[in-house]
């Protein structure tokens, strides 16, 4: 059967898109190369610390992207849920070729600002602001401290596990690679997931990494690409990054697989982020991470991904890393709006891309009517909804427990 008018267009301009996008890499932009990292470190430990010089930024010649990006926003139908679709991402797009062409400049924490939110934004007036979170996780962490465990596999193992976890929830393979330059500790694309070399891992860690990057990250990613009409489902779009991390630390919490060091180093990264922003240097973000108890390595790239793209003297940040607090707050509320409302299929329709939550509310009739294909990859979690609406109920109502008020001597024996 051939394609209607909608469709044809639909398809023309989704194609489109994906083809500027991908061009627009704005994290493998901004991440400084790992040859900083050594005489930082060296002059840090002679106790002749400076700062760091990352040195200027390869950026592609951004114009030939701007007009397709422009033809998608201009000629999708604003009217038609997927054509609505199209406008936000490429309109997204657009400004993170902003974001890249302004890097340096006071103009590129604004943007940044805009496309990712700050410390202190709240997705409702009331709620509390990821750097309130942050402060509060970090002082619980603190008054909990627990020893981490320590890694007894190598990487090399840590891969091979961790392909092999993976393996049932996927149709078509997804390999585990090792990546020496990684910032993060892992990183997950439809087509395969890179982890840092030369780390030991846990088999905590590697539950943990299967629930966020395995089956968020990639399964996203690949339900989205594989879709026939709307392809530019799977792009990582910077307007859903923070529904995706949120989706992807929630995963972490709801399977148990979340530890209270990551956590705090979660909750860290948004101090960080609000220091720079208030004039912090690189040397004061990084003093601040280590005091905090990171490792000097962690909180050496822990800083650099706050002041990539930035300015190591402070006021001009990257903010991404505020998306894991932000985006956690917001993808809870949402399923929790969405399991009161009965709307059952909004959890999973989540996963049909990488969406924000108005995304999953606009384009569920698509899937109900068959336009867009149902995710082919779901976690568990997600797919034992009713498992899931007790999760959430609780967890909402925990929140209102004052744990500061509250002491073992208050529980007396009966």
């Amino acid at each position: 059967m051939s394609p209607s008018p909608l469709e044809g267009t639909l398809k023309t301009l989704d194609r489109t898109l994906v083809r500027a996008a991908r061009s627009v890499r704005v994290l493998g932009t901004l991440t400084w190369p790992a040859s900083v990292e050594a005489p930082f470190l060296a002059a840090w430990r002679k106790g002749a610390p400076i700062l760091p010089e990352p040195p200027p930024l390869e950026i592609d010649d951004l114009d030939p992207l701007e007009a397709p990006l422009e033809h998608v926003a201009r000629r999708a139908d604003p009217e038609h849920p997927a054509g609505a679709f199209l406008v936000r991402t490429a309109r997204g797009y657009l400004r993170a070729l902003e974001l890249l062409r302004t890097a340096g400049t006071p103009r590129f924490a604004e943007v940044s600002l805009e496309l990712f939110g700050g410390p202190e934004d709240r997705i409702v007036r009331g709620a509390p602001s990821p750097l309130e979170e942050a402060e509060h996780l970090i002082e619980a962490a603190g008054s909990m401290a627990c020893d981490p465990e320590d890694g007894t596999l190598s990487a090399e193992e840590a891969a091979t596990r961790l392909e092999q976890m993976a393996a049932p929830h996927f149709d078509e393979p997804l390999p585990v690679q090792l990546d020496p330059a990684l910032g993060s500790l892992a990183a997950a694309g439809s087509k395969r997931v890179r982890l840092r070399d030369g780390v030991r891992y846990t088999e905590a860690q590697l539950e943990q990494l299967l629930q966020h990057e395995a089956l968020v990250h990639s399964a996203t990613k690949r339900n989205g690409r594989n879709q026939r009409w709307l392809r530019s489902l799977g792009l990582s779009s910077p307007r859903t990054a923070a529904t995706q991390e949120g989706l992807a630390t929630l995963a972490e919490l709801i399977t148990d697989t979340i530890d209270l060091l990551r956590l705090k180093r979660v909750a860290l990264r948004v101090k960080a982020v609000h220091a720079a922003l208030q004039g912090a240097d690189f040397l004061d973000v990084f003093r601040l991470l280590l005091e905090a108890g990171q490792p000097e390595v962690e909180a050496y790239r822990s800083t650099m991904r706050v002041f990539r793209g930035g300015d190591v003297r402070g006021g001009v940040a990257f903010t991404k890393d505020v998306v894991y607090l932000s985006g956690l707050r917001e993808v809870h509320t949402f399923l929790l709006a969405a399991m009161r409302e009965h709307r059952h299929d909004l959890p999973v329709t989540l996963f049909v891309g990488r969406l924000t939550p108005g995304d999953a509310v606009a384009l569920a009739p698509l899937v109900q009517s068959g336009l867009l294909q149902p995710p082919a990859v779901v976690p568990p979690w997600v797919a034992r909804r009713d498992h899931l609406a007790a999760n959430l109920t609780w967890t909402e109502f925990g929140h209102r427990i004052p744990l500061d008020r509250i002491a073992l001597s208050d529980f007396e024996p009966t």
